[in-house]
């Protein structure tokens, strides 16, 4: 469930602004979707998984909150992220 340490440098090696870029709002919404669209697999496979449930309404929350504060400073930033991970974009 939890993603492997090559997973993770394939989504930020997308994403990075820099090379030593591990922490930026656009490389944690990055990760966090990969973990949601894992869960998300999951969860159709155990639908009764409540405790996995849980945990994916957190990290949509999370998400959420990182792409309302990415919106707030820089909507051409999120227009790219958006594009690049498959996300809605608002109006």
């Amino acid at each position: 469930m939890a993603l492997t340490k090559r997973q993770k440098q394939n989504t930020i090696r997308d994403v990075k602004k820099h090379d030593n870029d591990t922490g930026s709002t656009e490389v944690r919404i990055a990760l966090l979707t990969r973990r949601i669209n894992e869960l998300s697999d999951h969860l159709k496979k155990h639908h009764k998984d409540n405790h996995s449930r849980r945990g994916l309404l957190k990290l949509v929350a999370q998400r959420r909150k990182l792409i309302k504060y990415l919106q707030s400073v820089s909507k051409k930033r999120y227009n790219q992220l958006a594009e690049k991970l498959g996300l809605k974009t608002v109006a």
